[in-house]
């Protein structure tokens, strides 16, 4: 299920449930002061900003393993 999902989906779907979340909050009436709203706001952005750092894609190929493979290649053909 989650083996299609890349970082610009999770992090789209991050922000959208957040939006959700706030605006059921609103239609509640639920009041927020300046520091409860910064507290969230930084809630909201540091999860995503994390997962772009650290989420990366495969890695390159090394050296070695171009070789290896070229190598391979040549013994099978």
């Amino acid at each position: 299920m989650f083996s299609s999902l890349n970082r610009g989906t999770a992090v789209g779907l991050w922000f959208a449930v957040m939006v959700a979340v706030a605006a059921c909050g609103i239609f509640f009436g639920v009041v927020v002061a300046p520091s409860t709203g910064a507290l969230l706001l930084a809630a909201c952005v540091v999860p995503p900003a994390i997962m772009l750092f650290m989420w990366r894609g495969a890695p390159p190929a090394t050296v070695a393993e171009l070789l290896h493979g070229a190598d391979t290649a040549d013994r099978r053909g």
